[in-house]
């Protein structure tokens, strides 16, 4: 099936005459129709521009042919949406023009353009002294909480970080993106935000953003499924993101930096100096993960690898977390566990694991090697042993398939960690029989100390160095665990050779 210009499917095959191959690529399509809607987005801002200047005659919008049951087409929606003062979006302007700056290559454009839209606009702006967030966008914003009872400063906020004004409905936004408003809704949901009815509470960036996943839709580099899942995974780890930057950000304003200015007015100027860096160190760090986690999708076996894999995986929790819950107060509580998520993110990715998430006492990590596993375990024991201010710690770990999904892991294995956690003594690691089958058969631990001193004996009567052990392993008595039945632990501890 071959893709026409409006990104619609043809029933024409390859020339080989093999089913199933297509004549052009399907990345080509998907930034071809981002193309388009970036070259719709930069006529329609043209418009609104001459529309302030008193000028009647409009540009001509791209087309964006549609299927017979389909949305209408892009400029049959814009025409019902209520034009609206729009003197400064350079952000738009400057996403749009790339494309053409680029020299013709979409991927190129849209790079440049989302460097240049986290720092060139915001830049203007504070030369043309909007630091403090006065001018006509702060009148319009202020204009528009009046007229919904909002607060003027939140919505002058939300102007400067998304980088353009409310002026659609979902609905509006739903046509003007050429999506359905079912499919519009269900993106809109997974990222996390609640329905807003019709209200007008989207921007332009709304409208780009549903264009640009549905058109990976389209293009059949994702599925709606995909899709959805793309959002919702994404929505969840910068809600929690961004929640944490905020307040974080807030509290260490204890002292306003000028006399007489509140927190709440120091606020836009903080935004408007922050945003471009974070924008900027999010993108970075994000390219950091996703080289990594590529790198271990092509050192796998095969596709079902990534998906069910085997791994180690461990639970580290705080001894007496509740009654601790009790005593202290409230900001000591918070403190302890910043400390201790801190210190234990630190150690899982200076040894080579993965921090999968943190749950305030709880932290959960997972390995590919069960010797790195082993060693985060009991560096997490020592380095919380030796802080007086921290309290006991114990951590289960069991090696075997895992489920992973959106960035979680699943199965028997991680359940079996947690109740081993349970189950262990405070300052200890306990480990299931699986996991020191397999330190045993990589040679980090001996299958018993009968048989290392046999094989130290050996080596000595050879004149060779016995074999350094890291680990040692002591069979515990079976217990029988919640929903597992009866399992034999083993209590995990270094060895001195």
């Amino acid at each position: 099936m071959t893709v026409d210009d409006t990104g619609s499917g043809t029933g024409d095959t390859a020339s080989d005459g093999e089913p199933g191959r297509t004549t052009g690529s399907v990345a080509d399509t998907a930034a071809a129709r981002i193309d388009r809607a970036e070259a719709h987005a930069r006529v329609e801002e043209q418009n609104r521009v001459d529309a302030q200047d008193g000028r009647t005659d409009r540009a001509e919008t791209p087309d964006r042919t549609e299927t017979p049951d389909g949305p209408p087409s892009a400029p049959e929606a814009s025409d019902q949406v209520e034009q609206t003062d729009l003197s400064d979006l350079s952000d738009q302007t400057d996403l749009t023009d790339q494309v053409d700056a680029s020299g013709g290559s979409p991927t190129a454009g849209r790079a440049e353009s989302s460097g240049r839209m986290g720092t060139s606009g915001r830049a203007e702006a504070a030369g043309r002294g909007e630091v403090a967030g006065r001018g006509e966008g702060a009148d319009r914003a202020e204009a528009q909480a009046a007229a919904s009872e909002e607060d003027p400063l939140a919505l002058r906020l939300e102007q400067l970080i998304l980088g353009a004004e409310r002026r659609y409905t979902p609905f509006q936004a739903a046509r003007s993106a050429g999506v359905s408003v079912e499919l519009a809704t269900r993106f809109w949901r997974a990222m996390g935000f609640a329905d807003i009815g019709q209200a007008k509470a989207l921007t332009e960036a709304d409208v780009l953003a549903l264009r640009r996943l549905s058109g990976l839709v389209e293009a059949g580099l994702l599925s709606e499924a995909m899709a959805v899942q793309v959002a919702r995974s994404t929505g969840q780890t910068t809600a929690r993101l961004a929640e944490w930057q905020i307040d974080s950000f807030l509290e260490g304003l204890t002292e306003p930096p000028e006399p007489g200015m509140t927190r709440t007015e120091v606020t836009y100027p903080l935004v408007e100096l922050l945003l471009p860096e974070l924008e900027e160190f999010l993108v970075y760090v994000w390219r950091r993960q996703l080289a990594a986690a590529t790198g271990r999708v092509v050192q796998a076996a095969d596709d079902e690898e990534m998906v069910d894999r085997r791994l180690a995986v461990g639970f580290a929790d705080l001894v007496g977390f509740t009654r601790l819950t009790r005593r202290m107060e409230e900001e000591e509580l918070g403190e302890l566990v910043e400390a201790f998520e801190t210190t234990a993110a630190d150690l899982v990715a200076a040894h080579g694991g993965r921090l999968i998430k943190t749950l305030g006492d709880e932290v959960l990590y997972a390995a590919d090697d069960a010797g790195v596993a082993a060693e985060i375990a009991l560096r997490l024991i020592e380095t919380m042993a030796g802080d007086e201010t921290m309290p006991e710690l114990r951590v289960g770990i069991a090696f075997g398939t895992v489920t992973t999904r959106m960035g979680d892991v699943f199965g028997t294995t991680v359940n079996l960690a947690s109740r081993l956690t349970s189950i262990a003594p405070k300052d200890a690691v306990l480990v299931d029989g699986a996991f020191a089958e397999e330190l045993t058969r990589t040679g980090d631990a001996p299958a018993s100390e009968a048989a290392a001193a046999d094989e130290a004996a050996a080596a000595e009567k050879e004149g060779e160095e016995p074999p350094a052990y890291r680990f040692a392993l002591q069979p515990m008595w079976q217990r029988a665990v919640r929903g597992l039945g009866v399992v034999e632990p083993w209590q995990l501890r270094r060895r001195s050779n």
